[in-house]
């Protein structure tokens, strides 16, 4: 049977709601109140399948993108729909945060909407640009700047640790995490792992560091505890 052509990896349903949260170092609820209406408000971010609750890979890129002012600053939603509201008519864009021009004045725009909203500082403001770009930086996109590959921070961005070593991309393993120089499932890695594999003998198994091995380790026995 043939696909058809105008199908999309990227914008397939793929991720439950505990699983987005997870790869995004997020609580579920938070992720929830960002996906779901709730008492008569849209939701901030139009899932692929609301139904089923289930977020697409680039659903997963946007609430990256909006977890940078969410996990930083607790920013209300009711301020950040209207900061989107006003970045989205400015930049004549239906989905501001998973689009490039987001990259260059998009996000000036929305922190300038955002911060008069919620009566930020100068400072403040330069602080929330600087966090989302930092998340934005972790997004790879295709000559068309639409995105393809994100790489998640697998600890909170303030541990001063932001490792590149797992990725997240839908062609690839079903859009779950890999690592990044090898293409090895994280799954792989934590099943081989709880089976009594060593960290030093999958790192040689695998080519990896013993870096990467963690990484992918506490990745996916995170999800599993969550």
């Amino acid at each position: 049977m043939k696909r058809d052509a105008k199908f999309d990896l990227r914008e397939a349903p793929a991720y439950r709601l505990s699983e987005a949260a997870h790869y995004l170092a997020l609580s579920p609820s938070t992720v929830r109140a960002w996906t779901v209406a709730q008492r008569g408000f849209k939701p901030v971010i139009a899932i692929a399948d609301p139904r089923t609750k289930t977020l697409s890979f680039v659903n997963l890129v946007e609430a990256h993108v909006l977890a940078a002012i969410r996990r930083k600053h607790g920013v209300a939603l009711q301020s950040v729909r209207r900061a989107l509201d006003y970045t989205r008519t400015r930049l004549g864009v239906e989905r501001p945060l998973a689009h490039q021009q987001f990259e260059t004045n998009g996000v000036d725009l929305f922190v300038e909407k955002l911060g008069s909203t919620i009566n930020v500082s100068r400072s403040g403001q330069l602080a929330m640009a600087k966090e989302l770009r930092a998340h934005l930086e972790r997004i790879e996109r295709d000559p068309k700047g639409v995105p393809i590959k994100l790489y998640p921070f697998t600890r909170a961005p303030e541990a001063g640790r932001e490792m590149r070593s797992i990725v997240i991309d839908p062609r690839v393993s079903f859009g779950r995490p890999i690592l990044v120089h090898t293409g090895v499932p994280t799954a792989v890695l934590a099943d081989r792992y709880k089976a009594g594999d060593s960290i030093d003998a999958l790192a040689q198994d695998f080519g990896a560091s013993r870096d990467e091995i963690e990484e992918a380790i506490r990745c996916e026995l995170a999800l599993q505890a969550a």
